[in-house]
């Protein structure tokens, strides 16, 4: 027997053994599983970008990290929110440079933690969080600034890196300084092309094409060097063509504020835009549609009582390939509500947000709300205050009840948590849990309990010297836990 045919006869034992082994013992339950959903798991690394805070001397701005406790979690792990520069190749920040101190080290999940900057110098963050610090982490970005263009409160949640975003609501008129940051998380540089679509369509610029931002880097582009048109209205498109970056747009005004406009949520064909307030003076939706037909939808409010139609903005018609606006003036009259787009025939892709107005002439601050995804299983907001907070929730479609869970404080405090149901069509700002023994700030958890999907956003509000100053930061699915199919061992594959 040569030895070709001594290495067949073992293979085919070999075969035989583990085929035999298999078929006496099956693996448990493995037809039973065939049915079962995937598990949701907590994830267990995140990654948000901060943008550069401010241009302004006299800017103050905090940081809130918070991680609400997930079931599931490891009992360990880590975070930090460190200058974007900062960061090596491992990512544990430094690299060839001296790495400072982080500007905030996050507690153990269920508790925030705060940390602050001043001046024009604050640099761009990257953050990461592993382990038990990673499912649901949040981390808020406030500014104040007392004089001068963009006065007043801005805010912005610091989000996870991606490749496509979309602005409604960013400007060039002469009154605006509106820039786009770019924030680069990885080791290699990021190419970036910034499109510009006005009333007319799509706005000339060969400035906005192939802009580079380097590894660890952020890159703040004033959006009147790309073109030489003045537009009230712009929607702005960054479109990464290698690599990631995180997103924003600072829009301030001379003389009415400024805010952060975060990126709408993902074109479709309805729209949710939640938690105006209900002192809002004006209102003016921005629309674009992203595909090559035009748009008509059906403007509704959901107001607490119910869902109405605004009188004289009852349809929206968005042409293709063009920026529109509606002015809705004080459609609140005085209660609280959200905006509700949907299609009046054909579903076509489109994005949008609200410039809110508050105060009266002279004395006036603005902020945005993008349309939003819902709450879904979880969403949290940081940088609460026990008077200067608005929840703001909406079920657009179905009755739904919603947990809400205000966190121990910054300094101190006990967690609180109530159950609230909101009826289908309505929005309603509820009555918070505020934490009891609050010291410092506190962390906001919606958690949907049953029914329809709900939308939320947080309003935070400072009056400084007689202007109102505010900002709005809608509620997401914070996206803490990731399905994992289920699997059974299958060794039928060494029969093939």
């Amino acid at each position: 027997m040569n030895r070709t045919t001594l290495s067949l006869l073992a293979g085919t034992a070999a075969l035989a053994a583990v085929t035999g082994f298999a078929a006496l013992n099956p693996p448990a339950t493995s037809a039973a599983h065939t049915a079962e959903a995937a598990a949701q798991l907590p994830v267990e690394r995140t990654t948000l970008l901060c943008p550069a805070p401010s241009l302004s001397d006299i800017a103050d701005t905090s940081y809130t990290s918070f991680t609400p406790v997930t079931k599931g979690t490891t009992s360990d792990g880590k975070a930090a929110l460190q200058a974007a520069t900062e960061q090596s190749v491992d990512g544990t920040g430094g690299g060839k440079k001296k790495a400072s101190k982080p500007v905030l080290t996050p507690k153990a999940p269920g508790t925030p933690v705060t940390g602050d900057t001043s001046g024009a110098d604050g640099p761009a963050y990257v953050g990461t969080a592993e382990g038990s610090y990673a499912s649901g982490w949040t981390v808020q970005e406030t500014t104040e600034v007392a004089a001068g263009t963009g006065r007043g409160l801005q805010g912005v949640n610091c989000t996870p890196a991606d490749t496509d975003f979309w602005f409604p609501g960013a400007s060039t008129a002469a009154s605006r300084t509106d820039y786009v940051h770019l924030t680069n998380p990885d080791d290699s540089a990021a190419v970036v092309d910034i499109d510009l679509y006005g009333k007319d369509g799509q706005l000339k610029s060969t400035v906005g094409e192939g802009i580079s931002v380097q590894p660890h880097a952020s890159e703040p582009v004033l959006l009147s060097t790309l073109t030489d048109e003045r537009q009230t209205d712009l929607t702005v498109h960054v479109n990464v063509r290698s690599g990631r970056v995180g997103a924003s747009v600072q829009a301030l005004d001379d003389k009415t504020g400024g805010d952060w406009l975060a990126a709408s949520a993902d074109p479709s064909g309805s729209l949710v835009l939640p938690g105006i307030p209900k002192d809002a003076t004006d209102v003016r939706l921005i629309a674009f549609t992203t595909g090559d037909a035009d748009a008509d939808l059906k403007v509704r409010l959901a107001s607490p009582n119910g869902t109405i139609t605004p009188a004289g903005n009852e349809t929206l018609h968005v042409k293709s390939g063009m920026t529109t606006a509606a002015d809705l003036g004080d459609v609140t009259r005085g209660d609280a509500g959200s905006l509700i787009l949907t299609p009046t025939d054909q579903s076509v892709p489109v994005v949008a947000a609200l410039r809110v107005t508050r105060g009266k002439p002279g004395k006036q601050e603005t902020a945005y709300i993008p349309a939003t995804a819902p709450i879904g299983t979880r969403a949290t907001s940081a940088d609460n205050s026990g008077k200067g907070t608005t929840l703001s929730l909406t079920a657009p479609t179905a009755t739904a009840q919603v947990k809400v869970t205000a966190s121990a404080g910054s300094e101190g405090g006990t967690a609180v948590s109530k159950t609230f149901t909101i009826k289908s069509g309505t929005t309603q700002d509820v009555d918070a849990p505020v934490p009891s023994g609050l010291k410092g700030t506190y962390a906001l958890t919606v958690e949907t309990v049953s029914g329809g999907p709900v939308y939320g956003a947080r309003t935070l509000a400072a009056t400084e010297e007689g202007v109102p100053g505010f900002t709005i930061q809608t509620l997401p699915d914070d996206r803490g836990t990731v399905a994992v199919p289920v699997a059974d061992q299958n060794v039928s594959v060494l029969q093939k």
